[in-house]
């Protein structure tokens, strides 16, 4: 460094080193998401050069729209059960993992497996698994005598969403766990001894000490899942296509059906920026909150 001071030859600055990932990121972040906002406010197929500006109408649209309020709702609905039910599901497996139990490295790699799958070989698994004819879970039905429970699960309304959203559960169990087992693993075990001497019951030392020093686990997975819950759209494209009917459309799907299908990208676009909207409106003020209830 000396040397090249002394030559008159001036150091790489540290913006050199960061310009590269700068750039791929404007290039493919930044741009992308300023053009759809752009494209947001226009009535445009997709495909024409000519793009007709119509400001806030297609936001304006889409809350005048009764089906767009109803894949909303139904997004809304999506996403307690993709986040509730993984978040208890992967809690409950990182408690009992964390014990030393025989071949515990084994069921943490099992259950987290689901987690390293792509969505669309799951999806495809998962249909074949509902198949009315051939499916595993019919014939499990039949062999244990409950074949009157046989059902068409992904053909019906009433059941297609909630099937999907059980695969997703299956899918989505494996992450928490992971980041749940990390948190467990930094509570002292001194605290729990502690709290053993002065009579404590587990399930007191389980509310009041591992819950408490789990909070910061559980701001960033619940965060995580609330974002990739409202963005959701490989499972259930692949596994319902929205239908049947349209029961489990969501607004990933329907930002898709819009834009790709229905010729309406200025509006599939507003869509894209509403479940932005809605996320950040959901995971922003969740953190703050929990955030400043530990400072």
């Amino acid at each position: 460094m000396r040397r090249l001071l002394a030559s008159g030859v001036k150091p790489l600055t540290p913006l050199f080193f960061v310009a590269p990932a700068f750039l791929i990121y404007t290039v493919f972040i930044v741009y992308p998401m300023v053009d759809s906002l752009i494209v947001s406010f226009n009535k445009w197929d997709g495909v024409s050069p000519q793009k007709e500006f119509i400001g806030l109408h297609n936001y304006a649209e889409f809350f005048q729209d009764q089906h767009s309020l109803e894949v909303l709702g139904r997004t809304l609905q999506w996403t307690i059960g993709a986040v509730v039910v993984p978040t208890l599901l992967g809690l409950g497996f990182a408690v009992v993992l964390n014990r030393r139990l025989p071949g515990r490295s084994v069921f943490r790699g099992v259950f987290y497996l689901s987690y390293t799958m792509p969505l669309v070989a799951l999806g495809v698994m998962w249909s074949w698994i509902y198949n009315p004819q051939f499916g595993a879970l019919n014939a499990l039905l039949r062999a244990v005598g409950l074949g009157k429970f046989e059902a068409g699960w992904l053909s019906a309304p009433q059941s297609a969403l909630w099937s999907v959203m059980a695969t997703n559960v299956w899918y989505a169990s494996g992450f928490p766990m992971v980041l749940f087992l990390a948190g467990l693993q930094t509570i002292p075990q001194e605290l729990y001894e502690a709290a053993w001497i002065d009579g404590a019951r587990p399930a007191q030392s389980f509310l009041h000490i591992t819950i408490p020093s789990l909070r910061e686990t559980f701001v960033v997975v619940i965060a995580l899942l609330i974002i990739n819950s409202l963005k959701a759209f490989d499972l259930i494209y692949v596994m319902t296509w929205g239908g049947p009917g349209r029961s489990t459309q969501v607004l990933g799907v329907w930002m898709y059906f819009n834009t790709f299908l229905f010729d309406k990208a200025g509006f599939g676009s507003a869509i894209a920026w509403i479940m932005t909207i809605v996320s950040l409106a959901i995971a922003i003020p969740y953190i703050q909150v929990l955030t400043r209830e530990h400072a």
